[in-house]
């Protein structure tokens, strides 16, 4: 028999100039007037934007009210869910980063809430995907919850971003070409259902983004736009597939080991990219050519430019298969010791 599973999607996705201006008009398009809003926000965007959506949204009959994000932890996250379910509100919005994005969108799902997403850097592709990853007591947990019904992403925000994060998107959306073939990987070898549109999506968000690199290098308009719609594309492809496999794999398990290993951890998306360079290499697929397009971008391709040491990387490369030990990957069922982590980093140079 055919398996079956639901296929949730956003009900409207925005991307333009100037969002945020009239992000209440938006809004009002698509939940009727006299609502309540709850914002999600950390310090530093409430600072620069919270006024502004706050103004936009009352000015067309909402009330809002606010929370500051905190740790993106399964304890944090559930400590908030208890706390606002007491708060009397019809939609809540994530305004930020991942951390506010990932922790609303949980707390939507457990509450029953309409959930609107809000990016304001363009570092991931949670700002479209069914999925919030948390940090648990031991690893990294890759929760289920439901899209945004309405995604607002305003490019001029993304450019005033911090360009680091916009790159760190970049090697998150490079991941693909190791994530896809991780599926494919399980499908023939453990019967893992596989969803051949979907990889199909989440490949194409990776190689359009590739044929872009000098552009979200510098940081261009085009350039950004192009990665803002590759990380929308990435994540319709884990709501299509029903689970994260076509945008997370071997990549992802070494980069959320590293995200906990490391005394100083890197941006998901930097570690992502690291990753995809040696997943790569496992695959027998062309390394280099990914190393290249990273440096392309100006995105990490070692431990130095990651920041973090040679031994956080090859205790990361060990750890890898444990994160996530139900899913089968180039990595296989048991992992690499460290010697064979230590030659992988060296052959790929990002040792």
């Amino acid at each position: 028999m055919i398996s079956k599973h639901s296929i949730d999607l956003p009900q409207r996705i925005i991307i333009g100039e100037d969002i945020l201006d009239n992000i209440g008009e938006q809004v009002l398009q698509i939940f009727n007037k006299g609502k309540s809003v709850l914002i999600l926000t950390g310090p530093n965007v409430y600072n620069k934007y919270f006024n502004k959506v706050k103004e936009s949204l009352e000015d067309k009959g909402f009330s809002v009210s606010y929370k500051i994000a905190g740790s993106p932890t399964v304890d944090y996250a559930l400590s908030l869910s208890e706390e606002v379910s007491k708060d009397r509100f019809d939609i809540l919005l994530g305004l930020g980063g991942g951390r506010s994005i990932d922790l609303a969108k949980y707390i939507a799902m457990n509450l029953e809430k309409n959930f609107i997403s809000v990016p304001t850097a363009a570092s991931h592709d949670g700002i479209t995907s069914p999925f919030v990853t948390l940090r648990g007591f031991d690893r990294f947990h890759s929760k289920p919850a439901k899209p945004p019904k309405l995604i607002l992403i305003d490019v001029n925000v993304i450019l005033s971003a911090p360009r680091r994060y916009n790159v760190a998107g970049f090697g998150d959306l490079i991941g693909k070409y190791t994530s896809v073939l991780d599926w494919r990987l399980a499908h023939k070898l453990k019967g893992e259902y596989y969803a051949d549109y979907a990889a199909s999506l989440a490949l194409m968000s990776a190689r359009h983004v590739s044929s872009y690199a000098k552009e979200i290098g510098v940081g261009s308009k085009d350039g950004i736009r192009v990665l803002l719609e590759a990380l929308v594309s990435s994540g319709v492809a884990m709501c299509i597939a029903g689970s994260s496999r076509p945008a997370s794999g071997s990549e992802h398990l070494f980069a959320h080991a590293l995200e906990m290993i490391s005394k100083n951890p890197p941006l998901h998306g930097e570690a992502v990219g690291v990753g995809t360079i040696m997943m790569s290499y496992l695959h027998g697929k062309d390394w280099k050519k990914i190393r290249n397009l990273l440096k392309t971008v100006g995105a990490p391709v070692n431990a130095k430019e990651l920041g973090v040491s040679e031994e956080e990387i090859i205790q990361s490369l060990v750890k890898s298969v444990s994160i996530r030990p139900e899913r089968y990957t180039i990595l296989g069922e048991t992992g690499l010791n460290e010697k064979a982590a230590e030659d992988l980093a060296k052959n790929t140079l990002v040792i």
